[in-house]
């Protein structure tokens, strides 16, 4: 009997979880308790935990809305991407110009 890969490849989907249920568990292993300890007891992964503590100690958080980012940041990264855009329709735009030149002949 075989097995498809169809039937086995399932995505697992993604677990989101909140800062206010982040916060006890780094709280819980910055007090002295493993990492292992508090990720069995709250339901989680080791990896994910130790991630949420590296990140809570390098001042940093996840998620939308968590940095604050400064005007001149976004402005550039608007210009970034109408930027690419123009040149993906500058591309377009000489392909299509040498098709016509080459069905003109």
């Amino acid at each position: 009997m075989t097995v498809t890969l169809e039937m086995t490849m399932q995505k697992i989907p993604k677990q989101e979880y909140t800062a206010a249920f982040k916060e006890p568990a780094i709280k819980r292993v910055k007090d002295g308790k493993t990492v292992g300890v508090v990720a069995k007891e709250m339901g989680l992964v080791e990896q994910t935990l130790r991630h949420w503590v590296k990140a809570f100690e390098a001042g940093t958080r996840n998620g939308p809305g968590a940095a604050k980012v400064a005007p001149e940041a976004m402005e550039r990264s608007r210009l970034r991407a109408e930027n690419a855009c123009l040149k993906r329709e500058v591309d377009i735009l000489k392909k299509a110009t040498a098709s016509f030149a080459r069905d003109a002949w």
